[in-house]
């Protein structure tokens, strides 16, 4: 039978070609264009060699091998390719099977995926058909109209064994801190390990799994001079009540890059954070600090005071070169500048970048959409392209730093690479309204929106198929929102195939969800939300099949965003009446990752003092549980930047005292001790240590010397009032819980077991005994396993267990004499000492 490559058989073989066996087709390529080739005189035939490889051979039934296929002969440019190649595949039942249409890469060779469905030899065969080269198909040193002769491959045996072949083995998800740079073998890290290079839509920050579940913090710096004014100006603020410095707020900017500009805040690249301190400083100096450590790596002045505009991660991937390169760009009207992330330094600048609105591709690269509606057109600057047909020299578009670096690039020259950039299509000119969103390869989606009708239409994206018209519907509106003069605004819409967007109706306070694919009304939410939702201030996001909506009332809304049945909602309470115009704080979202939104409380223009305890509040987005809150932590702010998220770890400015601080797990240190002298078999053994935070803020001399033991670590129940003590100076919590320790031993006999689990206090501290069954020489381990807040740690130390004494046998006592007998023995002394004494008396005679 003949298949084509993208064929899946019924027993689930398939054919195709996956990004890994372009990957190592590219290696292929590579290597091949190192080979001197021999040159070859033109002539009318040339004889060639097909070839045919499988890897890995042997390999399991079910298990992917890679075939390269190809012919000897490479041809002379990066873009040309054989073409009509196939490949035989004899199975060991006799069923033969045909990939066809095979078209090689410019080395001559390509490759696809092949599934072997049962265990046995396979026999495989490649087969080049004759064809004449051309301008666009011309081998290496033959000339145009040469024609290259057919030829077949040997025939390869693949084998199939039952038991699946060897592959790299999976790597572990850290569970020890870790840091930057991440080795990039580790590739499963990529779930944690995610940038934040602009503002997202809907603030989905996806790939960052270890998101914070506790309000831990891992360092602090400040940020320009915060916190309580103190002293003469204690007592100013209204009611005769102290104040603090500024916030930032009301059109000030603290912590972001331009005035007004969420989108234009601090960025995070590979684990790097970039930031300044406000809008007016002069010099604006940016600062760039490892986001796990705190560490300040350089500081700053881009050009003329300007500001960081986005970050960039572009990976480049061409014949010769794969690879992602890392930018800050600074914007200057339509001068765009890129800057190493690494340095700091200029890397290139483009000058007349046209207008436009930004979306980023798969890979991290920029486009440029614009449409005129009127005239049926739409257009895509396409920067990668630009940038590569900028490169000049016989390998120029082989490497993107080839092309662009230590360059200046003018988009409005009459180049190649200036027109070749460009995309146009024609679409139709009766699309009302205005363009709502923009999604790269998929479908722009548009609408005109009044108080008596909703008119949505969306063009494709699709290669091939741009600008095609894929729907156009209108929604005759509720007599409501006519007569009762509402303001209709958009509010979010959800991403791919299957999507939702909603618009909201602000007096009535309440959302109406349209169909991304037809623009056909889906749903109305039924109780309108509560009344402080009204102002300017309420936000919503759509993130894992929901709308979120927040704002003013400090009510978190969440509806399914299929039906628009309400789910759940969180009541961000202010239980000491702090806020002045509802019970609740008002809040925003920050971001939504991990299966959570993080919110915070801001205001647009707070009066002083500030109100006390401010919440900053993680959700479980599906069912609406508070993980963790910390009142008072991190107070967010309306006119500088919002917490963001990147490597896991969040990174925000707190208006309280105008520090930044990063939150995430930290890492601990376990000390152990016992007796160092033997102890005797059958008595009890005392053991006990510390554990302690050991993260970076911990290090820092204010906290050392209010801590000069370290700074304990405590539960994650306890976290949000610890931090407001530890690094805000609170006072020390009166109930605060210790970290669970582990007592191991590994015994005389090579035996390993628990023999006692105990708590630390707040001091760190923690104590435990236990009876050692044996004798003998025992390593003791505490072991602190890790929490929400902390990663483990363990130390370890020795015991001698002595045998005990033998029992001393005690001399068994002389009898004692009867008194008669002592009574004796003294007369008969009496008796000789007088006989002595007389005999000496008749001797002096």
């Amino acid at each position: 039978m003949r298949i084509s490559k993208d064929t899946i058989f019924a027993n689930g073989t398939s054919l195709k070609k996956p990004k890994t066996a372009i990957a190592l087709l590219m290696m292929f390529a590579i290597a091949v264009s190192l080979v001197a080739l021999p040159t070859i005189n033109a002539q009318a035939t040339i004889k060639t060699y097909a070839y045919i490889g499988a890897v890995p051979n042997p390999v399991g039934v079910g298990q992917e091998t890679l075939i390269h296929v190809g012919i000897t002969l490479a041809l002379q440019s990066a873009e040309m390719g054989w073409e009509g190649l196939s490949i035989t595949i004899t199975r060991p039942d006799g069923v033969t099977e045909t990939i066809s249409d095979i078209r090689t890469d410019s080395t001559g060779g390509t490759g696809c995926v092949y599934v072997p469905p049962m265990a046995g030899n396979y026999t495989l065969q490649a087969h080049f058909p004759e064809q004449n080269t051309t301008t666009t198909k011309q081998a290496r040193g033959v000339a145009v109209g040469t024609v290259a002769l057919a030829s077949d491959s040997e025939e390869l045996t693949l084998v199939v064994q039952e038991e699946p072949v060897a592959i790299y083995p999976a790597h572990a998800l850290p569970t020890e801190y870790w840091t930057r740079p991440i080795d990039s073998q580790l590739r499963e890290w990529y779930t944690i390990s995610a940038s934040w290079l602009y503002t997202p839509r809907n603030y989905y920050a996806p790939y960052n799994d270890d998101a914070p579940e506790t309000a831990h913090i891992l360092w602090t710096t400040e940020l320009t001079t915060g916190g309580l004014a103190g002293g003469e100006l204690g007592l100013v603020g209204s009611g005769g009540t102290s104040v603090g410095m500024e916030t930032g707020d009301a059109y000030e900017g603290k912590f972001g890059g331009r005035v007004y500009v969420w989108s234009a805040g601090p960025v995070i690249i590979a684990g790097k954070l970039y930031y300044t301190s406000g809008a007016f400083d002069r010099p604006k100096v940016y600062h760039c600090v490892d986001v796990h450590t705190g560490e300040e790596l350089w500081a700053k002045t881009f050009l003329d005071n300007q500001s960081i505009a986005f970050g960039q991660l572009f990976y480049f991937q061409s014949f010769n070169y794969m690879g992602t390169f890392a930018y800050l760009w600074v914007t200057v009207g339509t001068t765009w500048y890129a800057f190493d992330a690494f340095t700091g330094n200029w890397m290139f600048t483009i000058e007349n970048v046209p207008s436009g609105t930004t979306r980023y591709g798969a890979n991290g690269e920029i486009y440029r959409y614009t449409f005129d509606l009127k005239n049926g057109w739409m257009a895509m600057w396409n920067m990668t392209a630009f940038g590569t047909y900028s490169g000049t020299g016989a390998y120029a578009g082989g490497s993107w730093g080839n092309c662009v670096h230590l360059k200046t690039l003018n988009a409005a020259a009459n180049t190649t690479a200036a027109k070749i950039a460009w995309q146009n299509w024609t679409i139709p000119t009766d699309l009302p309204g205005s363009v709502q969103d923009i999604f790269v390869g998929d479908r722009v989606i548009g609408a005109s929106i009044t108080n008596k009708e909703v008119t949505s239409w969306g063009l494709s994206l699709e290669e091939g198929s741009e600008g095609t018209l894929l729907f156009k519907n209108t929604w005759n509106a509720p007599d409501e929102w006519s007569t009762g003069n509402l303001t209709i605004s958009w509010a979010a819409i959800s991403q791919g195939k299957g999507g939702v967007f909603v618009l909201f109706a602000r007096e009535q306070r309440k959302y109406y969800g349209f169909s991304a694919d037809t623009g056909i009304f889906l749903w109305e939410t039924e109780e309108p939300e509560d009344y402080l939702n009204y102002y300017v201030g309420t936000e919503q996001v759509i993130a894992y099949g929901r709308l979120i909506s927040t704002g003013v009332s400090g009510i978190t809304y969440c509806y399914n965003l299929t039906t628009g049945e309400l789910l759940w909602k969180y009541y961000a309470n202010d239980p000491y009446t702090e806020i002045l115009w509802a019970n609740n704080w008002w809040t925003k979202p920050m971001f939504v990752t991990d299966g959570k939104i993080y919110i915070g409380h801001m205001e647009h223009s707070a009066n002083q003092p500030l109100p006390r305890g401010a919440p900053f509040i993680c959700l479980n987005i599906t069912t609406g549980e508070e993980i963790w809150r910390a009142d008072g932590l991190f107070r967010q702010t309306y006119w500088g930047a919002r917490a963001i998220i990147g490597d896991s770890t969040i990174v925000t400015m707190d208006t309280y005292d105008l520090r930044v601080y990063a939150i995430g797990k930290g890492p601990t240190a376990t000390t152990v001790s016992a007796p160092d002298t033997s102890i005797e078999f059958g008595e009890s053994v005392l053991v006990k240590g510390t554990v302690t935070d050991i993260s970076p803020g911990t290090q820092d001399t204010a906290i050392k010397l209010r801590f000069p033991n370290g700074v304990p670590a405590v539960a994650d129940e306890s976290m949000s009032d610890w931090m407001l003590y530890v690094y805000k100076q609170f006072e020390k919590p009166a109930d605060v819980k210790g970290v669970e320790v582990i007592i191991e031993v590994l015994d005389p006999n090579g035996n390993s077991y628990e023999v006692a689990r105990t708590t630390s206090d707040a001091n760190g501290f923690y104590s435990a005994t236990f009876t050692p069954p044996v004798p003998g020489k025992y390593t003791v381990i505490a072991r602190f396993a890790g929490s929400k807040a902390y990663y483990g740690s363990s130390a370890e130390t020795s015991i001698i267990v002595g045998e005990a004494p033998a029992a001393t046998v005690e001399a068994t006592p002389a009898p004692e004499a009867p008194v008669e007998t002592y009574f004796a023995i003294s007369t008969i002394a009496i008796i000789v000492a007088i006989a002595i004494v007389g005999l000496l008396i008749l001797r002096k005679r």
